[in-house]
């Protein structure tokens, strides 16, 4: 059975520097790359964690004027966190769309969602 590996997930974006001083500032990735095609209007940015497995690509157009639809069948990413309480206070403080701490039962990780300026969610969830 040949292995895969994940390589990056994709979301579009209205506003690309809204979203990329976002997923900077609320969940510390880097950006490790941006390409540009002017010639077919759109702008890939790449952005990862410190260890560089898995990227998440910001897809920017440039004449989309209406947001784009989610729809029912996207949830969400997920990522890990070391200190869940402090990181939830963080956004909170930071004014970011943060849900409630969670957890689905007695005894498992907590978690919460915080939502990007293009309404994407992401969970976060204790180490």
């Amino acid at each position: 059975m040949q292995n895969y590996d994940f390589v990056h997930s994709c979301i579009r974006v209205m506003d690309l520097e809204k979203s990329v001083d976002f997923y900077k500032n609320a969940l510390n990735l880097e950006e490790s790359r941006r390409r540009d095609f002017p010639e077919d209007k759109f702008t890939l940015v790449y952005l990862t964690d410190q260890k560089g497995n898995f990227e998440l690509e910001l897809t920017y157009n440039y004449d989309r004027e209406e947001p784009y639809t989610i729809g029912n069948g996207y949830s969400h990413i997920a990522v890990k966190v070391e200190y869940l309480e402090k990181s939830y206070q963080r956004h909170k403080a930071a004014g970011y769309e943060v849900g409630n701490l969670k957890s689905l039962s007695e005894g498992s990780s907590g978690y919460y969602f915080i939502t990007d300026p293009d309404g994407y969610r992401t969970e976060v969830i204790a180490k």
